[in-house]
């Protein structure tokens, strides 16, 4: 897809993690929407929801997913599970959120496996961030094995322009027309 100032459009960013860590206030924030649900509620996000993204030069887009669960009571658990994967599959990036304020969960390791064996540029983002204290949380998330951890607040925005700069950097470079080269000429 080529957008007016000739960028592609072809990257997508997936927003996975378990339930009620800020995926889809994160979404919001992201998509400049509110297209999202955002409740306390466990579980109130069970399908993807597409949205669209900018910034600098970049246009890409965002999915939103369900959290991730396992031997829960939830009855649409394995559909929400397995809308995670679909959309860890189509995704470019695999945008993995965290919540610095229940540390590194069992779920955490679960999602973070799941992604280190779908072989996906992952950015590591620690949410929930709203006080200048808890930065010092973000570090316990390297046992994660999934690099750096960006700090970040999806409520108030803290650290989105820095999330946002580490995800474009991830993005492979496509020229529009570069598949032309391949056809054949007459």
């Amino acid at each position: 897809i080529q957008s007016e100032n000739n960028t592609t459009m072809s990257n997508l960013v997936a927003i996975v993690g378990r339930p009620n860590v800020g995926k889809s206030t994160l979404f919001n924030r992201l998509t400049q929407t509110r297209h999202a649900i955002v409740s306390d509620e466990a579980g109130t996000t069970r399908d993807r929801q597409y949205g669209k993204c900018e910034w600098g030069k970049n246009e890409f887009s965002v999915v939103d997913t369900g959290g991730w669960v396992v031997n829960s009571d939830d009855t649409f658990e394995s559909e929400i599970n397995r809308q995670v994967n679909l959309a860890i599959k189509e995704a470019d990036v695999i945008l993995l959120v965290v919540d610095v304020n229940a540390g590194v969960t069992q779920f955490d390791m679960e999602v973070a496996h799941l992604l280190r064996q779908a072989k996906k540029e992952t950015v590591l983002a620690v949410n929930k961030v709203d006080q200048f204290d808890q930065q010092y949380g973000a570090p316990e998330f390297y046992k994660l094995g999934l690099g750096e951890p960006y700090i970040l607040s999806a409520e108030n925005g803290l650290g989105t322009g820095d999330l946002l700069g580490e995800i474009c950097s991830r993005f492979k470079d496509t020229v529009a027309g570069a598949d032309l080269e391949e056809l054949p000429r007459f």
